[in-house]
């Protein structure tokens, strides 16, 4: 094919020329807005190497933990979109806080440019044993001949979302019981100081096999390959529930759309190896690996399901 100048003028402006390749002249910092420790760093440090090597460029893990992940999100927002900045975001991060927060010192969806969403944690609910249900089903009959005496442990704005979500959709009262992270809310449950808990499946995995805990679904619209006997909540009889915990790749807003095309295809293709695979999988992460526009296009439906969920259960803070 033979371009004119005019047609390489324009290309050059759209970044679709200018950025064929991903070659940043300086180190990147990939910034998670979480602890070392657990999924989101356990990802990043999967990811980072081996970007690294495709690019020729050290890629640094750069860890900016703060409540719901809001300093290292919005150092992030205010990065150059050259491909020198990254983050790995999260459902919370990225579609929760649009919400759960009045004011925001970002805009998820405007601040940023949509990479791919790179994987999905199995999120499930708990109860303790000594609580007589098996099923939701059976949750929610117990929740509605008792109102008040159930409680959930509450750690973090993902897991009080799913219980908001089901107490709006099922139509009970179960009371809200907040922790400072899972490790405790775990304890707790454990120890029956709680009932009920969302979390992550990896998380409580040795204490279910030996049934210190009992799952009786997961969050998500389809099982999980992990754990496919369990139903999802909305199997177990909360028709229509569905809510996903996801970890994706964003750029700044304004990087250029080559650019985020170059990033999804280096990203794309290492997640995709077998062998990365084997990795996010053993560690109860389904790879998702979506394009930018699917990724996008989820985030903004997130934002927008989420932030009726948040409005409804009165989860917003000032």
């Amino acid at each position: 094919m033979i371009l004119t100048r005019f047609t390489v003028i324009l290309m050059a402006l759209s970044g679709g020329f200018a950025y064929a390749q991903w070659q940043p002249a300086r180190p990147v910092q990939l910034v998670l807005p979480n602890a070392p420790g657990g999924g989101p760093d356990y990802i990043a440090r999967l990811i980072a190497p081996k970007l690294s090597e495709a690019i020729k460029q050290n890629v640094v893990v750069d860890n900016r933990a703060s409540n719901n992940g809001i300093v290292g999100t919005e150092i992030a927002a205010r990065g150059a979109p050259d491909g020198s900045m990254l983050i790995i975001g999260n459902s919370g991060t990225h579609a929760i806080n649009a919400s759960l927060y009045r004011k925001l010192p970002y805009d998820p969806v405007r601040d940023f440019s949509a990479v791919s969403e790179i994987a999905s944690p199995t999120l499930v609910l708990l109860t303790h044993p000594s609580v007589p249900v098996r099923n939701v089903k059976q949750l929610i009959a117990l929740a509605k001949q008792s109102p008040g005496k159930l409680n959930v442990a509450i750690a973090g704005a993902t897991g009080e979302l799913s219980g908001n979500a089901m107490k709006l959709m099922a139509g009970v009262d179960i009371r809200n019981i907040p922790y400072k992270g899972a490790g405790p809310a775990i304890v707790a449950l454990i120890s029956g100081e709680s009932d009920l808990l969302f979390t992550n499946y990896v998380a409580v995995e040795p204490q279910v096999a030996a049934g210190k805990l009992r799952i009786i679904g997961i969050t998500s619209a389809k099982r999980s390959p992990r754990i496919p006997d369990v139903p999802t909540i909305a199997e177990g009889g909360l028709e229509g529930y569905a809510v996903e915990m996801w970890y994706g790749l964003f750029l700044p807003a304004k990087a250029a759309p080559g650019l985020v095309q170059a990033v999804y295809r280096e990203t794309s293709r290492i997640v995709a190896l077998p062998e990365m695979r084997e990795r996010f999988e053993a560690t109860g992460h389904t790879v998702v690996n979506s394009t930018p526009e699917q990724f996008s296009e989820k985030q903004k439906r997130e934002v927008e399901k989420f932030r009726k969920i948040i409005v409804d259960s009165g989860m917003q803070l000032n």
